[in-house]
């Protein structure tokens, strides 16, 4: 397989290092960001790398435009020209709409949607240059199907794959893939904290009865970024236990 530079974007958290785990064992020389400032930036390395993979981490905060230029063009400077990039950077500001506040709206617009362009309009160029490229945003079953209390995380996640069906299409002659992952409910560290008879509550709605490992969302990621899946473009993957069929 071809060795490339892969950059996961809220690279450190429970997806995110499924994701990067994933991608280094698939070879790649992988680079997690970060936001300013996380101060478990170091041992998450560590602990990648005695597992013997290839990991960097890029500090930058992805809701603002010139950090992420600056930040890409460190990655570009040491390690090399990213070839694979993930989209999952991500928070969430739940409440009700007629309560929702204008802060918590732009917070999460902010992170989930403007960061997608941040970032990608950094390493897109040097992918159409080298004719081979792919990108995967990382978006959310409640996209799909609206969730109550995320009107602000709902039309981010949605804004993404909108995003992703435009760009595929700009850039599809340049050997570049864009798509979307779309998973339900994760089995994070987050997640499994949930009080559990809430955790229960969620469970009893998924058919497949379980929660998603991170490491199944790595593996559809890892595949979408792949050589095998250079025809698949512009495409919605969902992956939530039969939660939402569409």
């Amino acid at each position: 397989m071809n060795r490339r530079v892969a950059f996961v974007t809220g690279g450190m958290g429970g997806i995110g290092t499924a994701i990067c785990r994933r991608l280094a064992a698939e070879g790649h020389r992988v680079v997690a960001n970060h936001p300013p400032g996380y101060e478990k930036a170091g041992e998450w390395l560590a602990t990648l790398r005695s597992e013997g993979h290839e990991v960097y981490g890029a500090e930058g905060n992805v809701e603002d435009y010139e950090a992420c230029a600056d930040m890409l063009y460190r990655v570009r400077a040491t390690i090399g020209t990213v070839e694979i990039l993930v989209n999952n950077a991500g928070i969430m500001r739940d409440g009700v709409f007629k309560r929702m506040s204008p802060s918590d709206w732009y917070a999460v617009i902010n992170a989930n949607l403007n960061s997608v362009f941040n970032v990608t309009r950094q390493v897109i160029d040097g992918m159409m240059e080298r004719g081979w490229g792919r990108v995967v945003n990382i978006s959310s079953v409640n996209a799909l199907k609206g969730q109550f209390g995320q009107t602000n995380y709902s039309a981010a996640k949605a804004g993404m794959h909108g995003f992703t069906k435009a760009l595929a299409q700009e850039v599809v002659r340049k050997g570049i893939t864009v798509n979307t992952v779309s998973p339900g409910y994760v089995a994070t560290d987050a997640v499994k904290a949930l009080a559990p008879e809430v955790l229960q509550q969620i469970i009893a709605q998924i058919p497949m009865g379980r929660l998603a490992e991170p490491a199944e969302i790595a593996g559809l990621v890892a595949y979408l970024a792949s050589d095998e899946a250079g025809y698949i473009t512009g495409s919605n993957i969902s992956i939530n236990g039969g939660l939402h069929m569409a």
